[in-house]
């Protein structure tokens, strides 16, 4: 049973200890760089603590591409399915769960197993999603905007009317940046981008002004938005000279987040440059604050759910794909076709 250790649904074991008689399809990650297949996959019996959920949407994130070439910082046995997040209803629970019953609508983070028709999880990794709040948008929410959640308010401390600057702002996590920073924190945001449209794109979901670090300096078109004070926020998801130019457009006592390296270059930081101005440079590891705080992560998610009923957000979808697409979908996000959150339908 090759790594049914790790996997909440063991479908590896194939035929074994089948609870369900139905099988159901999921995305297979056989071979580390290679496409993905589809495979029939036969249910197992849940543990007490678990859930199975009808999988509705599932995130495709960079990550999933990477843990699929054998680069991401976790690397689950082959093969896995990728996958970690999700929107759903329940469809059944083990003896012991009571935090949510069948027919629940929920969203849901995994350890990636999602990219499938159902996923088995524990309990305390769903969050029922509240009457106003779609499937799918709520489907873009754990991943982009927990991460946007806790890079803004728990790891720079954003305060209102200070001025925010994030990179990539077209992808799914930018997008997300700049609807908490703007419509929940009231700061100001200055969007980041490569291209013309994808500026376009960051201003008409609430940007105040954009750069375009394809055609020039970033660091002077910022200069020019801000003057010479800077900006007292950077939450940077591109890393290499991207991520040095930032650094270098932060105002006294600013703070940049590093939440990932888009353009493939890990910076080395300048250690003077965070003397001279009292600047901070910390990181943003989603996935780890599951495993070491994980009451932060459930808060941050039960937030994004409210602002989201509550109007105050509002997730952008970029595109869909159907499961039999999955290899376009990945392709999709790869030659950062994207804007916003890219998903795969399940139904």
């Amino acid at each position: 049973m090759l790594g049914a250790r790790r996997f909440p649904w063991a479908w590896l074991c194939r035929g074994a200890e089948q609870g369900r008689s139905r099988q159901y399809r999921a995305a297979l990650c056989a071979e580390l760089k290679q496409p993905l297949a589809i495979a029939e996959v036969n249910p197992r019996p849940l543990r007490p603590h678990e859930v199975r959920v009808d999988v509705h949407f599932c995130g495709v994130n960079f990550a999933d591409l990477l843990v699929c070439r054998g680069q991401y910082q976790e690397r689950p046995h082959l093969p896995f399915t990728p996958g970690m997040e999700f929107s759903g209803i329940v469809l059944e629970t083990g003896g012991a769960a009571s935090t949510v019953k069948e027919g629940d609508r929920v969203i849901g983070v995994s350890g990636f197993c999602a990219m499938a028709e159902e996923c088995i999880t524990d309990q305390k990794t769903l969050w029922k999603i509240p009457e106003r709040v779609s499937l799918r948008e709520a489907a873009v929410l754990p991943v982009s905007y927990g991460t946007a959640i806790l890079a803004l308010e728990h790891r720079a401390c954003t305060q209102p009317g200070e001025t925010v600057l994030v990179t990539a702002a077209a992808g799914a996590t930018g997008l997300a940046v700049i609807d908490v920073a703007t419509n929940v924190l009231q700061a100001k945001v200055i969007a980041a981008a490569g291209s013309e449209p994808k500026c376009q794109l960051a201003m008409q979901r609430g940007a105040q002004s954009s750069v375009n670090y394809s055609q020039g300096s970033l660091k002077e078109a910022v200069r020019k938005l801000v003057g010479s004070s800077g900006v007292d926020v950077v939450i940077d998801t591109v890393g290499g000279d991207v991520f040095l130019e930032a650094l270098r457009s932060l105002a006294w006592e600013g703070r940049i987040v590093v939440v990932g390296f888009a353009a493939g270059t890990i910076a080395s930081v300048p250690a003077n440059l965070l003397l001279l101005k009292n600047v901070s440079a910390m990181g943003l590891y989603w996935g780890r604050y599951r495993v070491h705080n994980f009451p932060l992560v459930s808060k941050t998610l039960a937030l994004a759910l409210e602002y989201c009923q509550q109007g105050r957000i509002q997730p952008h979808v970029g595109a869909v794909f159907k499961l039999e697409e999955v290899n376009d979908a990945f392709l999709h996000v790869a030659q950062r076709r994207s804007t916003g959150k890219v998903l795969i339908s399940l139904k």
